[in-house]
């Protein structure tokens, strides 16, 4: 209470007249100290303080002089003064921005909404002198002091970064934070030597993917220069390697809040291209952007369906991402045009796979690969071969090749399916044996399938009525075909 008293004492002597105009040094020195309601009091009084200044215009407009040479210069009192008091805002905005890394939370908060608060201010009394008419008066250096607080290199600021969302619903703020963003990234990374900065590049990551772009086209300069912007920051967000964690992250969001709102989503291709080489589900989101690139933006990817084949291997039916998995094989398979012989492979491989698969994978992928039939006849052959291999030995399809041009499936037959009608499991003999009969023209709905476990299929299981089985085919009618009750009548006890 006392410090508050003090502080409250020097801003009222300081606010009320210049004579008073050192006491300012009695509300900053208190931003130095390690106390937390000292720092708290004294970020309150400075806000008090500066505002006032700020509204008054008693700050120095234009190119600030070095403070030694305006005392020095033959200027007016009233110059000198304002001169003096600019340095002294400066003094409090640098400790304000050292308070952005405070152990205490509610500092760290304070002072950001305190350099937000002059950022108001600036933009409606600019500190920036005007030399023409239209000339940019926002104070974007004080906003970049605010930008770099909010991206430490060695501590997640994602709940102070969370704090600071609200601002960004105003067009020039969020287009200066692109701005300002985009500059931090050169200047930090290019340090790095290409090494990734984890917690840094999560706090750009949290601070940038949220970002809602206008889609005012009406104000076509504002909105371009928006795009443009916004484009050239995730290009250098993304030019850099990521932690391997955050490629799957940008990747979820890429095809919803990045792709469209860049001038040239083309551009993507390089960072799709290292994402797909990471492998597991980043590899398989990777392809799922270069789909869209392929299918909205005209790109030329020839390797899509092979780099999509390659993804086939035992783990599709045990990954946690399964579901995802074949969701998006589906939409990737889902056009009417692929040629027979890739639609074949993609078939012979994923009923290869399924001999060692759960039944739970089993009762997905069975209607799976039904589908494909439905959507391409041409690859009926697989299923109406009557002198087709047995087995494995006999089998042309090459399991092993990387090219589905080259993998023989369509010389091949389902004898993989065929063995799955033997399984110990019902339902999924039942489902195998599908495939025996003339499939309707109507697709099954997988998409209560894809996230079938094996729990869920044990409890299907237990749930199910009893129902009484007759344990003989006849009933007991005695020996040589008689009735019971001839011995009945032979051995009745008088």
């Amino acid at each position: 209470m006392a410090r508050a008293a003090a502080l409250a004492s020097c801003l009222e002597a300081v606010l009320g007249s210049r004579r008073n105009a050192n006491r300012v040094f009695e509300i900053l020195e208190p931003l130095l100290v390690r106390e937390e309601e000292d720092v708290l009091c004294a970020a309150r009084t400075c806000s008090r303080l500066f505002g006032a200044l700020l509204e008054r215009r008693e700050l120095f407009v234009g190119r600030l002089p070095a403070e030694e040479a305006a005392l020095a210069d033959n200027c007016s009192a009233e110059e000198k003064y304002k001169m003096w008091m600019r340095h002294r805002y400066n003094d409090c905005v640098r400790g304000l921005a050292g308070l952005m890394a405070h152990g205490a939370f509610q500092v760290k908060e304070l002072s950001l909404c305190t350099l937000m608060k002059f950022v108001e201010l600036e933009a409606r009394y600019p500190l920036i002198k005007v030399e023409w008419k239209g000339s940019l008066t926002f104070p974007r250096e004080l906003l970049k002091v605010v930008v770099d607080g909010l991206l430490p290199l060695n501590e997640d600021a994602s709940l102070l970064i969370s704090r600071f969302q609200e601002y960004m619903e105003y067009d020039d703020i969020r287009y200066f934070v692109i701005k300002a963003v985009t500059e931090s990234i050169g200047q930090v990374m290019q340090k790095t030597k290409e090494r990734p900065l984890p917690f840094y590049q999560q706090n750009v990551f949290s601070l940038i993917s949220p970002i809602n772009m206008p889609n005012k086209e009406c104000d076509m300069v504002k909105f371009m220069a928006h795009k443009q912007a916004f484009e050239k920051m995730w290009l250098s967000f993304l030019k850099h390697k990521l932690p391997t964690g955050l490629y799957k992250k940008v990747l979820v969001i890429l095809h919803d809040c990045i792709l469209p709102y860049m001038n040239e989503p083309t551009l993507m291709i390089d960072f799709l291209t290292v994402a797909y080489g990471i492998g597991g589900a980043i590899s398989l989101l990777a392809l799922n952007g270069l789909f869209i690139l392929i299918h909205q933006h005209n790109l030329e990817y020839p390797d899509f369906y092979k780099k999509l084949y390659s993804l086939l291997d035992p783990s599709i039916y045990h990954v946690k991402y399964r579901a995802r998995f074949f969701h998006l094989l589906d939409l990737f398979l889902s056009s009417s045009h692929l040629p027979a012989y890739l639609v074949a492979a993609f078939i012979k491989r994923l009923s290869r796979l399924a001999l060692t698969a759960p039944p739970e994978a089993l009762l997905m992928v069975l209607p799976f690969i039904c589908n494909l039939f439905r959507r391409h006849p041409a690859c009926n052959v697989l299923v109406h071969r009557p002198n087709g291999p047995e087995d494995m030995s006999e089998d042309p399809y090459i399991m092993e090749e990387e090219e589905p041009s080259k993998s023989r499936a369509l010389e091949s037959c389902l004898w993989e399916v065929q063995s799955l009608q033997n399984h110990y499991h019902p339902d999924v003999a039942k489902a195998a044996a599908v495939l025996n009969q003339s499939l309707s023209e109507i697709e099954d709905d997988i998409s209560g399938l894809l996230e079938l476990s094996a729990y869920e299929l044990f409890d299907k299981e237990v749930k199910k009525k009893a129902i009484d089985v007759p344990l003989e085919f006849e009933q007991v009618r005695g020996l040589f075909g008689k009735k019971n009750d001839i011995f009945a009548e032979h051995f009745t006890l008088d």
